[in-house]
């Protein structure tokens, strides 16, 4: 069977259940754009509610805060109805696929964009896939990368180690991502922790 699975209840990731890191980055609103990824109400309709609810509250705070202090804030967001050339082997995983009405399209209201953030065009999984978004983190001179959104053993993975393959440093707010599970949401987060990133809770970037 082809498409997101039914994802059940679990709890989000506190403090003292991080990783440790490996890296020692601090982040800086002055070198770093803050990625709200894939946080569209087709990817969001399968998490449970009180999860969902988490990660678009600890999201939100998070963009709030991006923004005032002058980082810019980068949307990943998929185009729906994309046709089977466009969409390649994603099909034979995921299936067709959104559709482009807003029911599936629209990034939810909690976290909709202004007309002064960067809206790119997700075509796979990692958001740099053609997107541009490279080129413009480079002409806005910007070499850290936030990350929060869905799902993070997918699209956010692919685009923390794009990015690091880049030489920008990724932080992962750990309780603003959420995943199929409990245990593929720690999986990620060991693995940003120890190859390719640093693992903080929102609250903690910027602060």
């Amino acid at each position: 069977m082809v498409g997101i699975p039914a994802i059940a209840p679990y709890a989000m990731p506190t403090a003292d259940s991080l990783p440790a890191n490996v890296a020692d980055w601090t982040p800086d609103p002055g070198r770093a754009a803050l990625m709200v990824h894939d946080m569209q109400r087709f990817f969001l309709r399968p998490v449970p509610d009180l999860l969902r609810s988490q990660l678009t509250h600890n999201a939100a705070l998070l963009r709030k805060r991006a923004a005032s202090l002058g980082a810019p804030v980068v949307y990943s967001a998929q185009p729906g109805g994309m046709t089977q050339q466009d969409r390649g082997l994603l099909r034979d995983f995921w299936g067709p696929g959104m559709r482009t009405s807003p029911e599936d399209r629209e990034v939810v209201p909690e976290l909709a964009p202004t007309e002064d953030d960067w809206v790119l065009t997700k075509r796979r999984y990692s958001a740099f896939f053609r997107s541009g978004l490279l080129e413009r983190m480079r002409a806005e001179g910007r070499d850290q990368l936030v990350l929060c959104g869905v799902y993070a053993h997918i699209g956010v993975l692919a685009t923390a180690i794009d990015a690091f393959s880049n030489d920008i440093q990724v932080f992962l707010a750990a309780d603003a991502v959420a995943d199929f599970s409990a245990e593929q949401h720690r999986l990620t987060l060991d693995y940003v922790a120890g190859r390719c990133g640093m693992v903080t809770l929102s609250a903690e970037v910027f602060e």
